[in-house]
Protein backbone atom coordinates (compact mmCIF):
# COMPACT_ATOMS: atom_id res chain seq x y z
CA UNK A 1 0.00 0.00 0.00
CA UNK A 2 2.85 2.34 0.91
CA UNK A 3 4.42 1.76 -2.49
CA UNK A 4 1.02 2.41 -4.34
CA UNK A 5 0.60 5.90 -2.28
CA UNK A 6 4.35 6.73 -3.71
CA UNK A 7 3.85 6.00 -7.02
CA UNK A 8 0.59 8.07 -7.03
CA UNK A 9 2.28 10.52 -5.97
CA UNK A 10 4.88 10.83 -8.31
CA UNK A 11 2.32 10.01 -11.33
CA UNK A 12 0.46 13.51 -10.15
CA UNK A 13 3.32 15.53 -10.00
CA UNK A 14 4.21 14.67 -13.36
CA UNK A 15 0.67 14.89 -14.58
CA UNK A 16 0.51 18.65 -12.73
CA UNK A 17 3.82 19.25 -14.76
CA UNK A 18 2.23 18.76 -17.82
CA UNK A 19 1.44 22.01 -19.67
CA UNK A 20 -2.26 20.40 -20.94
CA UNK A 21 -3.75 23.91 -20.38
CA UNK A 22 -2.78 27.61 -20.24
CA UNK A 23 -4.24 30.16 -17.69
CA UNK A 24 -3.76 33.63 -17.34
CA UNK A 25 -2.90 35.51 -14.12
CA UNK A 26 -2.64 38.97 -14.95
CA UNK A 27 -2.86 41.09 -11.71
CA UNK A 28 -6.09 42.62 -12.49
CA UNK A 29 -8.15 44.79 -9.72
CA UNK A 30 -10.91 42.45 -8.70
CA UNK A 31 -14.68 43.19 -9.70
CA UNK A 32 -17.42 41.41 -8.22
CA UNK A 33 -17.64 39.46 -11.70
CA UNK A 34 -14.23 37.92 -10.06
CA UNK A 35 -16.19 36.51 -7.30
CA UNK A 36 -18.40 33.48 -6.41
CA UNK A 37 -20.53 33.33 -3.61
CA UNK A 38 -21.56 30.70 -1.07
CA UNK A 39 -24.94 31.08 0.56
CA UNK A 40 -24.97 29.71 4.21
CA UNK A 41 -27.10 29.77 7.38
CA UNK A 42 -25.12 29.50 10.50
CA UNK A 43 -27.29 27.41 12.18
CA UNK A 44 -27.90 24.88 9.64
CA UNK A 45 -24.01 24.58 9.03
CA UNK A 46 -22.31 22.78 11.83
CA UNK A 47 -22.93 23.03 15.77
CA UNK A 48 -19.05 23.18 17.19
CA UNK A 49 -19.37 24.65 19.69
CA UNK A 50 -22.13 23.38 22.82
CA UNK A 51 -22.06 26.18 25.26
CA UNK A 52 -24.07 28.16 22.78
CA UNK A 53 -26.78 25.47 22.26
CA UNK A 54 -29.55 27.20 24.24
CA UNK A 55 -33.12 25.24 23.75
CA UNK A 56 -31.76 23.76 20.70
CA UNK A 57 -34.00 21.49 19.46
CA UNK A 58 -32.77 19.44 16.00
CA UNK A 59 -35.28 16.90 15.70
CA UNK A 60 -37.25 20.03 15.51
CA UNK A 61 -36.95 21.51 12.04
CA UNK A 62 -37.98 24.90 12.93
CA UNK A 63 -35.95 25.46 15.98
CA UNK A 64 -32.16 26.38 16.46
CA UNK A 65 -29.75 23.54 15.25
CA UNK A 66 -26.94 24.34 16.96
CA UNK A 67 -24.80 25.70 13.70
CA UNK A 68 -22.41 28.66 15.18
CA UNK A 69 -19.62 30.66 13.80
CA UNK A 70 -17.03 28.37 15.62
CA UNK A 71 -19.00 25.90 12.91
CA UNK A 72 -17.72 27.22 9.81
CA UNK A 73 -14.63 27.90 11.17
CA UNK A 74 -13.87 24.11 11.62
CA UNK A 75 -15.38 23.31 8.36
CA UNK A 76 -13.44 26.05 6.38
CA UNK A 77 -11.86 23.33 4.25
CA UNK A 78 -14.80 22.47 2.51
CA UNK A 79 -16.02 25.54 1.39
CA UNK A 80 -12.18 26.14 0.37
CA UNK A 81 -11.98 23.09 -1.87
CA UNK A 82 -14.64 23.86 -3.72
CA UNK A 83 -13.38 27.63 -4.68
CA UNK A 84 -15.68 30.05 -3.17
CA UNK A 85 -14.50 33.27 -3.03
CA UNK A 86 -16.92 34.96 -0.76
CA UNK A 87 -19.12 33.06 1.70
CA UNK A 88 -22.66 34.86 2.56
CA UNK A 89 -24.02 34.07 6.39
CA UNK A 90 -26.87 35.83 6.30
CA UNK A 91 -28.28 37.51 8.63
CA UNK A 92 -25.89 37.70 12.48
CA UNK A 93 -28.26 39.70 14.99
CA UNK A 94 -30.21 38.77 17.48
CA UNK A 95 -33.40 36.67 15.87
CA UNK A 96 -36.41 34.86 17.06
CA UNK A 97 -35.89 32.19 14.44
CA UNK A 98 -32.87 29.88 13.28
CA UNK A 99 -32.79 31.56 9.76
CA UNK A 100 -32.14 35.23 11.31
CA UNK A 101 -35.29 36.81 9.43
CA UNK A 102 -36.82 38.12 12.94
CA UNK A 103 -33.70 40.31 13.75
CA UNK A 104 -34.31 42.13 17.59
CA UNK A 105 -31.71 44.34 17.00
CA UNK A 106 -29.64 46.49 14.35
CA UNK A 107 -26.55 45.57 17.30
CA UNK A 108 -26.76 42.52 19.01
CA UNK A 109 -24.85 39.16 17.74
CA UNK A 110 -27.56 36.26 17.70
CA UNK A 111 -26.02 33.95 21.08
CA UNK A 112 -27.03 30.79 19.11
CA UNK A 113 -24.27 31.83 16.54
CA UNK A 114 -21.61 33.18 18.93
CA UNK A 115 -19.79 35.98 20.41
CA UNK A 116 -18.01 39.03 19.04
CA UNK A 117 -14.92 37.64 19.13
CA UNK A 118 -15.70 34.32 17.42
CA UNK A 119 -17.35 36.44 14.58
CA UNK A 120 -13.77 38.22 14.28
CA UNK A 121 -12.19 35.05 14.18
CA UNK A 122 -14.10 33.26 11.54
CA UNK A 123 -13.62 36.72 9.35
CA UNK A 124 -9.96 36.32 10.27
CA UNK A 125 -9.96 32.26 9.33
CA UNK A 126 -11.89 32.83 5.63
CA UNK A 127 -9.95 35.83 5.18
CA UNK A 128 -6.09 34.16 5.45
CA UNK A 129 -7.54 31.76 2.86
CA UNK A 130 -8.54 34.61 0.22
CA UNK A 131 -12.39 33.96 1.21
CA UNK A 132 -14.73 37.40 2.19
CA UNK A 133 -16.93 37.35 4.50
CA UNK A 134 -21.10 38.57 3.35
CA UNK A 135 -23.65 39.58 5.58
CA UNK A 136 -27.19 40.30 5.46
CA UNK A 137 -28.10 43.75 7.00
CA UNK A 138 -32.60 44.00 6.91
CA UNK A 139 -34.14 47.55 6.04
CA UNK A 140 -37.23 46.27 7.49
CA UNK A 141 -39.53 42.96 7.98
CA UNK A 142 -37.72 42.94 12.09
CA UNK A 143 -39.75 41.13 14.81
CA UNK A 144 -42.39 43.16 16.48
CA UNK A 145 -39.59 42.50 19.68
CA UNK A 146 -37.47 44.75 17.49
CA UNK A 147 -35.33 47.16 19.85
CA UNK A 148 -36.73 49.79 17.81
CA UNK A 149 -39.97 48.98 17.76
CA UNK A 150 -40.48 48.71 21.74
CA UNK A 151 -39.09 52.02 22.29
CA UNK A 152 -42.08 54.46 22.60
CA UNK A 153 -40.39 57.52 21.20
CA UNK A 154 -39.96 55.55 17.60
CA UNK A 155 -43.79 54.42 17.01
CA UNK A 156 -44.04 56.67 14.72
CA UNK A 157 -41.65 54.80 12.72
CA UNK A 158 -43.28 51.91 12.17
CA UNK A 159 -45.42 51.84 9.00
CA UNK A 160 -47.51 48.12 9.32
CA UNK A 161 -47.50 45.19 10.92
CA UNK A 162 -48.02 42.03 9.60
CA UNK A 163 -48.42 38.67 11.61
CA UNK A 164 -45.30 39.03 14.20
CA UNK A 165 -42.79 41.82 11.18
CA UNK A 166 -42.39 44.86 11.61
CA UNK A 167 -42.38 47.30 8.19
CA UNK A 168 -40.22 50.30 8.95
CA UNK A 169 -40.99 53.82 7.24
CA UNK A 170 -38.12 53.91 5.01
CA UNK A 171 -39.19 56.87 3.27
CA UNK A 172 -39.13 58.87 7.49
CA UNK A 173 -36.00 60.80 7.21
CA UNK A 174 -34.98 59.84 10.88
CA UNK A 175 -35.71 55.87 9.89
CA UNK A 176 -32.82 56.55 6.81
CA UNK A 177 -30.74 58.30 9.25
CA UNK A 178 -31.12 55.55 12.38
CA UNK A 179 -30.66 52.84 9.34
CA UNK A 180 -27.68 53.85 8.15
CA UNK A 181 -25.63 54.88 11.42
CA UNK A 182 -26.82 51.42 12.47
CA UNK A 183 -25.15 49.68 9.27
CA UNK A 184 -22.00 52.00 9.40
CA UNK A 185 -21.52 50.97 13.24
CA UNK A 186 -21.92 47.18 11.96
CA UNK A 187 -19.79 47.97 9.00
CA UNK A 188 -16.99 49.77 11.11
CA UNK A 189 -16.92 46.80 13.79
CA UNK A 190 -16.05 43.72 11.61
CA UNK A 191 -14.01 43.62 8.42
CA UNK A 192 -16.97 42.37 6.35
CA UNK A 193 -16.01 41.75 2.38
CA UNK A 194 -19.44 42.70 1.21
CA UNK A 195 -22.90 43.46 2.49
CA UNK A 196 -26.22 42.26 1.30
CA UNK A 197 -29.00 44.54 2.03
CA UNK A 198 -32.49 42.86 2.28
CA UNK A 199 -36.26 43.32 3.23
CA UNK A 200 -35.79 47.04 1.45
CA UNK A 201 -39.27 47.23 1.03
CA UNK A 202 -40.24 51.07 -0.36
CA UNK A 203 -36.94 51.97 -0.22
CA UNK A 204 -36.35 54.74 -2.83
CA UNK A 205 -33.44 54.41 -4.87
CA UNK A 206 -31.97 57.74 -3.47
CA UNK A 207 -31.69 56.40 0.21
CA UNK A 208 -30.54 53.07 -1.13
CA UNK A 209 -27.03 55.04 -2.81
CA UNK A 210 -26.95 56.92 -0.11
CA UNK A 211 -26.70 53.84 2.09
CA UNK A 212 -23.93 52.31 -0.91
CA UNK A 213 -22.08 55.04 -0.82
CA UNK A 214 -21.54 55.45 2.85
CA UNK A 215 -20.09 51.85 2.41
CA UNK A 216 -18.10 52.36 -0.37
CA UNK A 217 -16.66 55.73 1.32
CA UNK A 218 -16.09 53.49 4.38
CA UNK A 219 -14.23 50.48 2.41
CA UNK A 220 -14.68 51.10 -1.09
CA UNK A 221 -13.72 47.66 -2.20
CA UNK A 222 -16.44 46.36 0.01
CA UNK A 223 -19.00 44.66 -2.00
CA UNK A 224 -22.98 45.99 -1.56
CA UNK A 225 -25.93 43.68 -2.95
CA UNK A 226 -29.55 43.32 -2.59
CA UNK A 227 -31.60 39.83 -3.21
CA UNK A 228 -34.39 41.69 -4.63
CA UNK A 229 -35.22 43.78 -7.76
CA UNK A 230 -33.82 47.34 -8.10
CA UNK A 231 -32.46 50.49 -9.65
CA UNK A 232 -29.95 51.08 -7.20
CA UNK A 233 -26.36 51.12 -7.74
CA UNK A 234 -25.60 47.62 -6.21
CA UNK A 235 -22.48 46.27 -7.36
CA UNK A 236 -24.45 43.13 -8.92
CA UNK A 237 -28.08 42.49 -10.11
CA UNK A 238 -30.83 40.62 -8.71
CA UNK A 239 -33.43 39.23 -10.71
CA UNK A 240 -36.76 38.45 -9.32
CA UNK A 241 -37.29 35.48 -11.89
CA UNK A 242 -33.80 34.28 -12.18
CA UNK A 243 -33.44 31.57 -10.53
CA UNK A 244 -36.30 30.37 -12.09
CA UNK A 245 -35.19 30.31 -15.38
CA UNK A 246 -32.54 28.30 -14.64
CA UNK A 247 -34.43 26.04 -12.73
CA UNK A 248 -37.08 26.00 -15.91
CA UNK A 249 -33.62 24.80 -18.58
CA UNK A 250 -32.35 22.51 -15.93
CA UNK A 251 -34.41 20.35 -14.65
CA UNK A 252 -35.02 18.44 -17.23
CA UNK A 253 -33.39 17.64 -21.12
CA UNK A 254 -34.46 19.02 -23.87
CA UNK A 255 -36.03 22.59 -22.41
CA UNK A 256 -36.45 25.45 -24.19
CA UNK A 257 -33.58 27.83 -23.40
CA UNK A 258 -34.82 30.83 -25.53
CA UNK A 259 -34.69 33.13 -21.59
CA UNK A 260 -30.49 31.98 -21.01
CA UNK A 261 -29.51 35.42 -21.94
CA UNK A 262 -32.37 37.49 -20.50
CA UNK A 263 -30.36 38.82 -17.65
CA UNK A 264 -27.03 38.48 -19.54
CA UNK A 265 -27.46 40.57 -22.36
CA UNK A 266 -28.02 43.82 -20.91
CA UNK A 267 -24.64 43.14 -19.02
CA UNK A 268 -22.96 42.55 -21.86
CA UNK A 269 -24.58 45.73 -23.49
CA UNK A 270 -23.25 47.57 -20.43
CA UNK A 271 -26.67 48.35 -19.23
CA UNK A 272 -26.14 47.03 -16.14
CA UNK A 273 -24.14 45.47 -13.61
CA UNK A 274 -22.95 41.80 -14.11
CA UNK A 275 -26.03 39.59 -12.83
CA UNK A 276 -26.20 37.05 -10.20
CA UNK A 277 -26.60 33.95 -11.53
CA UNK A 278 -28.14 31.18 -9.35
CA UNK A 279 -30.69 27.98 -9.90
CA UNK A 280 -32.05 28.74 -6.67
CA UNK A 281 -31.73 30.78 -3.53
CA UNK A 282 -32.53 30.16 0.43
CA UNK A 283 -36.14 31.85 -0.07
CA UNK A 284 -37.25 28.77 -2.82
CA UNK A 285 -37.28 25.41 -3.55
CA UNK A 286 -34.50 23.65 -3.85
CA UNK A 287 -33.48 22.99 -7.60
CA UNK A 288 -33.07 18.97 -6.49
CA UNK A 289 -36.63 19.23 -5.62
CA UNK A 290 -37.82 20.30 -9.23
CA UNK A 291 -35.80 18.02 -10.84
CA UNK A 292 -36.56 14.91 -8.70
CA UNK A 293 -40.66 15.75 -9.53
CA UNK A 294 -39.11 15.42 -13.49
CA UNK A 295 -37.93 12.17 -12.37
CA UNK A 296 -34.69 12.33 -13.50
CA UNK A 297 -31.50 11.68 -11.34
CA UNK A 298 -30.34 14.76 -9.34
CA UNK A 299 -26.23 14.59 -9.53
CA UNK A 300 -26.61 14.73 -12.68
CA UNK A 301 -28.85 17.79 -13.21
CA UNK A 302 -26.79 19.43 -10.99
CA UNK A 303 -23.85 18.90 -12.62
CA UNK A 304 -25.39 19.94 -15.94
CA UNK A 305 -26.57 23.07 -14.53
CA UNK A 306 -23.63 24.46 -12.58
CA UNK A 307 -21.20 23.81 -15.56
CA UNK A 308 -22.54 26.64 -17.60
CA UNK A 309 -23.77 28.77 -14.57
CA UNK A 310 -20.02 29.02 -13.33
CA UNK A 311 -18.75 30.47 -16.82
CA UNK A 312 -21.81 32.82 -18.42
CA UNK A 313 -20.98 36.15 -17.37
CA UNK A 314 -21.82 36.70 -14.08
CA UNK A 315 -21.51 36.00 -10.08
CA UNK A 316 -22.36 32.62 -9.69
CA UNK A 317 -24.08 31.91 -6.26
CA UNK A 318 -24.59 28.63 -4.98
CA UNK A 319 -26.88 27.66 -1.84
CA UNK A 320 -25.49 25.43 0.86
CA UNK A 321 -26.04 21.80 0.62
CA UNK A 322 -26.28 22.23 -3.34
CA UNK A 323 -22.80 19.89 -2.99
CA UNK A 324 -24.99 16.81 -1.56
CA UNK A 325 -27.85 17.35 -3.14
CA UNK A 326 -29.99 19.07 -0.57
CA UNK A 327 -33.56 18.59 -1.53
CA UNK A 328 -36.78 20.79 0.07
CA UNK A 329 -39.34 22.98 -0.15
CA UNK A 330 -39.08 27.05 0.63
CA UNK A 331 -38.39 27.51 4.51
CA UNK A 332 -37.39 24.77 7.07
CA UNK A 333 -37.34 21.85 4.42
CA UNK A 334 -35.00 23.52 2.09
CA UNK A 335 -33.10 24.12 5.00
CA UNK A 336 -31.35 21.01 6.59
CA UNK A 337 -28.99 20.53 8.53
CA UNK A 338 -25.39 19.91 6.64
CA UNK A 339 -24.72 16.04 6.20
CA UNK A 340 -20.88 15.95 6.11
CA UNK A 341 -21.05 12.26 5.72
CA UNK A 342 -22.51 12.03 2.51
CA UNK A 343 -19.97 11.79 -0.74
CA UNK A 344 -17.87 14.63 -2.22
CA UNK A 345 -18.39 13.88 -6.08
CA UNK A 346 -19.95 17.22 -6.36
CA UNK A 347 -17.96 19.01 -3.87
CA UNK A 348 -14.53 18.29 -6.32
CA UNK A 349 -16.90 19.11 -9.61
CA UNK A 350 -17.61 22.23 -8.16
CA UNK A 351 -14.11 22.38 -6.72
CA UNK A 352 -12.70 21.92 -10.47
CA UNK A 353 -14.76 24.26 -11.69
CA UNK A 354 -14.16 27.06 -9.96
CA UNK A 355 -10.14 25.87 -9.88
CA UNK A 356 -10.56 27.27 -13.98
CA UNK A 357 -12.71 29.89 -13.11
CA UNK A 358 -10.11 31.23 -10.84
CA UNK A 359 -7.27 30.63 -12.66
CA UNK A 360 -8.61 31.93 -15.84
CA UNK A 361 -8.91 35.98 -16.64
CA UNK A 362 -10.91 35.47 -19.57
CA UNK A 363 -13.69 32.97 -18.52
CA UNK A 364 -14.76 35.33 -15.61
CA UNK A 365 -14.49 38.53 -17.68
CA UNK A 366 -13.72 37.62 -21.07
CA UNK A 367 -15.65 38.88 -24.08
CA UNK A 368 -18.42 36.41 -24.79
CA UNK A 369 -20.14 34.40 -27.69
CA UNK A 370 -22.98 32.19 -28.23
CA UNK A 371 -22.61 29.33 -30.36
CA UNK A 372 -25.57 27.62 -29.82
CA UNK A 373 -28.66 27.37 -27.75
CA UNK A 374 -31.08 25.86 -29.00
CA UNK A 375 -33.64 23.56 -26.51
CA UNK A 376 -30.92 22.29 -24.27
CA UNK A 377 -27.74 22.03 -26.13
CA UNK A 378 -25.53 25.46 -25.29
CA UNK A 379 -22.10 25.81 -26.18
CA UNK A 380 -20.19 29.59 -26.05
CA UNK A 381 -17.12 30.96 -25.55
CA UNK A 382 -14.80 33.46 -23.47
CA UNK A 383 -11.75 34.87 -24.94
CA UNK A 384 -9.49 37.32 -24.37
CA UNK A 385 -6.06 38.56 -25.84
CA UNK A 386 -4.34 35.43 -23.64
CA UNK A 387 -6.68 32.70 -23.75
CA UNK A 388 -9.57 31.12 -25.56
CA UNK A 389 -11.95 28.87 -23.84
CA UNK A 390 -15.93 26.75 -25.37
CA UNK A 391 -17.93 25.81 -23.21
CA UNK A 392 -20.71 23.40 -24.10
CA UNK A 393 -23.58 21.82 -22.19
CA UNK A 394 -25.59 19.14 -23.95
CA UNK A 395 -28.64 18.95 -21.91
CA UNK A 396 -30.80 16.93 -24.30
CA UNK A 397 -32.10 13.36 -24.54
CA UNK A 398 -29.58 12.75 -27.86
CA UNK A 399 -25.79 12.82 -28.68
CA UNK A 400 -25.39 16.06 -30.36
CA UNK A 401 -22.57 17.88 -32.20
CA UNK A 402 -21.70 21.47 -32.34
CA UNK A 403 -19.27 22.41 -35.25
CA UNK A 404 -17.09 25.37 -34.95
CA UNK A 405 -15.43 27.16 -38.31
CA UNK A 406 -12.23 29.00 -38.37
CA UNK A 407 -14.14 31.97 -38.42
CA UNK A 408 -15.46 31.25 -34.80
CA UNK A 409 -11.98 30.35 -33.11
CA UNK A 410 -9.49 30.99 -36.27
CA UNK A 411 -7.04 28.59 -38.21
CA UNK A 412 -4.78 25.53 -36.96
CA UNK A 413 -6.58 25.12 -33.36
CA UNK A 414 -6.89 22.23 -31.80
CA UNK A 415 -9.78 22.33 -28.37
CA UNK A 416 -8.37 20.08 -25.31
CA UNK A 417 -11.14 18.73 -22.89
CA UNK A 418 -10.37 19.47 -19.65
CA UNK A 419 -12.75 16.71 -18.22
CA UNK A 420 -12.55 14.16 -20.63
CA UNK A 421 -8.95 14.76 -22.14
CA UNK A 422 -10.20 14.85 -25.21
CA UNK A 423 -8.56 16.19 -28.58
CA UNK A 424 -10.39 17.70 -31.48
CA UNK A 425 -8.53 19.03 -34.19
CA UNK A 426 -9.46 20.92 -37.42
CA UNK A 427 -10.94 18.56 -40.43
CA UNK A 428 -9.98 18.72 -43.79
CA UNK A 429 -13.12 21.05 -44.16
CA UNK A 430 -11.59 23.52 -41.83
CA UNK A 431 -14.15 22.66 -39.43
CA UNK A 432 -13.76 21.70 -35.50
CA UNK A 433 -16.57 18.86 -34.71
CA UNK A 434 -17.19 18.91 -31.23
CA UNK A 435 -19.40 15.48 -29.97
CA UNK A 436 -20.89 15.02 -26.56
CA UNK A 437 -23.09 12.38 -25.35
CA UNK A 438 -26.28 13.12 -23.57
CA UNK A 439 -26.44 15.41 -20.57
CA UNK A 440 -22.44 15.69 -20.58
CA UNK A 441 -20.96 19.11 -20.55
CA UNK A 442 -17.25 19.93 -21.28
CA UNK A 443 -15.70 22.42 -20.87
CA UNK A 444 -12.41 23.20 -23.91
CA UNK A 445 -9.43 25.29 -24.15
CA UNK A 446 -8.83 26.38 -27.24
CA UNK A 447 -5.09 26.51 -28.39
CA UNK A 448 -2.72 26.32 -30.90
CA UNK A 449 -2.24 23.17 -32.66
CA UNK A 450 1.10 21.44 -31.50
CA UNK A 451 0.94 17.54 -32.73
CA UNK A 452 1.96 14.90 -30.38
CA UNK A 453 1.89 16.59 -26.45
CA UNK A 454 5.27 14.54 -25.62
CA UNK A 455 5.44 15.53 -22.57
CA UNK A 456 2.08 13.86 -21.46
CA UNK A 457 3.27 10.80 -23.51
CA UNK A 458 6.38 10.66 -21.39
CA UNK A 459 4.00 11.02 -18.32
CA UNK A 460 1.80 7.92 -19.63
CA UNK A 461 5.03 5.78 -20.06
CA UNK A 462 6.68 6.68 -16.81
CA UNK A 463 3.03 5.80 -15.42
CA UNK A 464 3.51 2.56 -17.46
CA UNK A 465 6.73 1.49 -16.10
CA UNK A 466 6.00 2.47 -12.71
CA UNK A 467 2.96 0.15 -12.52
CA UNK A 468 4.90 -2.66 -14.23
CA UNK A 469 8.03 -2.40 -11.16
CA UNK A 470 4.87 -2.23 -8.93
CA UNK A 471 3.98 -6.10 -10.35
CA UNK A 472 6.80 -7.14 -10.27
CA UNK A 473 7.44 -6.01 -6.87
CA UNK A 474 4.53 -7.75 -5.79
CA UNK A 475 5.21 -10.70 -7.47
CA UNK A 476 8.54 -11.34 -5.82
CA UNK A 477 6.87 -10.46 -2.54
CA UNK A 478 4.88 -13.15 -2.90
CA UNK A 479 7.05 -15.48 -4.10
CA UNK A 480 9.75 -14.43 -0.92
CA UNK A 481 6.45 -15.19 1.20
CA UNK A 482 5.78 -18.33 0.10
CA UNK A 483 9.58 -19.97 0.31
CA UNK A 484 9.84 -18.34 3.49
CA UNK A 485 6.47 -20.85 4.39
CA UNK A 486 7.75 -23.52 2.75
CA UNK A 487 11.16 -23.17 4.44
CA UNK A 488 9.30 -22.78 8.17
CA UNK A 489 7.45 -26.01 7.63
CA UNK A 490 10.33 -28.13 6.82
Amino acid sequence: MKMMKWVSAIIVAILLLTPLSIVSYADEARTIADESIYDVLVDRYFNKTAQNDINVDRQDATQFAGGDFAGLVEKLPTIKKMGFTITSIGTVFTTETYEGWTPTSYENLEPHFGTEQELADLILAYNKEGIQIMVDFPLSNVSVNHEWAQDPAKQGWIKSQHEELVQWDLTNLEVQAALQEALMQFVESYNFGGIRLTNIGDADTAFLNSLIEAVKTRNNAMYVITNEDSDANFDAKFAEDAAEIYRDIFKNVDLPTNDLLKHIEPYLAGEQVAPLLMIDSLQTNRFVLDATEQKMFPPTRLKTALLPIMFLPGVPVVQYGTEIAMNGVAGEQAHQIYNFKTEEELVDYIGNLQSIRSKSAAMRQGDFSLVENDNGLIAFTRKSDEEQWLVIANNTSKTKQVVLTAADIGEDKELRGVLSNEIVKQNKNSEYIVVLDREVSEIYQIIDERGWNIPYLVALGIVYVLFVIFVIAIIKRGRKKRNLEENTEI
